[in-house]
């Protein structure tokens, strides 16, 4: 609750899920890979909000705490300082699960939406979904002004819900208008590359927590983006030198994230699909590497100076 309360929360959810509808709504001359194109944008434009998301709530969460001495105040209960750390990891990774399901639910629309050059942009789908955004917005501001709640959460929430109505009453029809049944033209993989996109976020939730517990957001933001820049290079720049036998390679290959294990745009071709026995050796990734994370940041985080 104290992630989603964070404006920039608010702000990366929806501009995200707006983006991504609007970039299957618009021609691309693309000879016929239009729709692959645009999903392939969809699923970029995922990754990237969540790597903001990541960086900004994890230093939100963590690093202003302890600068404002909130931190202090918590761990003279009787808390330990593995249970506030492994608490606000678990939070992190809930406020991501929201910011990508929402971006799931207009990526699956984005898949029926894309069209190529025959086609045309589906209105009903895009005003729907942008008026279902408005609608949350305005929910948020009457629970504000009428109800003295907070306006953020109260719109997290309201757009979580009205996204989720507007995809289920868009699936129900054709871009003319007419009753269809339900689903009809949507790409279930992207809900499994979606999947994977979020094993990778979580990943990068647990470097961003690291790294917040001794730096602040800009130094954290810099970091993550190197880890993340190298890591979808690391075949290239490690791969084949571990073959060679160099030991300085394999250490490098197996610390740093090979993003690439999770992007899985190829896989979204004619033909092709993401098998789920993949995403369960993901799963076995994402719980060694965020446990290895959470070690190291509970040994950074045990000395560090909260007063």
């Amino acid at each position: 609750m104290e992630l989603i309360r964070q404006p920039v929360f608010l702000l990366l959810t929806t501009s995200s899920a707006v983006f991504c509808i609007f970039l299957a709504s618009i021609p691309y001359f693309a000879m016929g890979d239009d729709p692959k194109l645009a999903k392939d944008s969809v699923l970029a434009v995922m990754l990237l909000a969540g790597l903001l998301g990541a960086v900004l709530c994890a230093s939100a969460s963590l690093a202003r705490e302890i600068r404002a001495g909130t931190a202090l105040a918590v761990l003279a209960k009787p808390v330990g300082r593995a249970q506030f750390l492994i608490a606000k990891y678990a939070g992190l990774a809930g406020a991501l699960t929201v910011l990508t399901y929402v971006n799931l639910l207009a990526a699956l629309l984005a898949s029926r939406m894309a069209y190529d050059a025959y086609g045309d942009t589906d209105w009903l789908a895009l005003w729907i979904f942008y008026g279902a955004v408005a609608l949350a917005y305005g929910m948020g501001g009457f629970a504000n002004y009428f109800l003295r709640r907070p306006f953020v959460s109260d719109a997290v929430l309201s757009l979580v819900l009205m996204t989720t109505l507007a995809f289920v009453a868009i699936n129900f029809f054709a871009k003319d208008g007419k009753l269809q049944a339900f689903a009809t033209g949507i790409d279930w993989r992207m809900a499994q590359a979606s999947i994977l996109i979020l094993f990778a976020l979580l990943i990068l939730a647990g470097l961003a927590l690291v790294c917040s517990t001794r730096l602040e957001m800009i130094s954290t933001l810099a970091i993550c983006s190197a880890v993340f820049l190298i890591g979808l290079m690391s075949d290239y720049l490690f791969g084949a030198r571990v073959q060679s036998g160099s030991w300085w390679a394999s250490i490098l290959y197996t610390l740093v994230p090979n993003w690439q294990l999770f992007w899985l745009a190829d896989a979204l071709g004619e033909g092709k699909t993401i098998p789920w026995s993949y995403i369960g050796k993901a799963v076995g990734y994402v719980v060694a590497y965020v446990g290895a994370a959470l070690m190291a940041g509970l040994y950074l985080f045990e000395d560090r100076e909260l007063s």
